[in-house]
């Protein structure tokens, strides 16, 4: 702990602190014009090990839970809803792509802001906020990776137009 405080303190700035990291990135990310996402980039790509996705069912049990994760994109007004297909078109998969590479961003981001909490914390309480950094971000991650993986094969399974 660089920064002593009182207890009380030290809670408050960790609540307000993750508030202010998730909803600062995510804006800061769903501002990104679409031209800065690049769905090719290394980070998006479909890794060996998820074998087609079929790692996020059987080992993450992903089909039982990805329905009760939040949207974000609800809470700005540029965001782009993921929890349902509005169009089986195309463009609109391509678009959905984008924005699940978004979405994965925005949680790796936030997830790497976990550090900063040892600045004010006792270091058992870091390690407690890069806890709460993994838990509170994985399942998203998760989430996106899984989808983006079959919409990517249902967009291969698609006529060129």
């Amino acid at each position: 702990m660089l920064i002593s405080l009182p207890v009380v303190w030290i809670i408050i700035i960790d609540f307000v602190g993750w508030f202010i990291i998730h909803m600062s990135v995510a804006y800061g990310i769903t501002r990104l014009p679409k031209r800065y996402i690049n769905t090719s980039a290394w980070l998006y790509r479909q890794r060996s090990w998820e074998k087609r996705g079929r790692i996020y069912e059987k080992l993450f049990q992903i089909k039982r839970w990805k329905g009760l994760l939040p949207d974000g994109a609800a809470l700005f007004k540029q965001g782009f809803r993921k929890k349902q297909l509005a169009s089986p078109t195309r463009e609109y998969l391509q678009e959905f792509i984008l924005e699940m590479c978004r979405a994965e961003l925005v949680h790796w981001l936030v997830i790497l802001f976990a550090p900063v909490f040892f600045i004010w914390n006792w270091w058992w309480a870091g390690i407690i906020m890069i806890v709460y950094a993994l838990l509170a971000n994985m399942p998203c991650i998760i989430a996106q990776r899984y989808n983006r993986v079959r919409f990517r094969r249902l967009l291969a399974r698609m006529p060129e137009a």
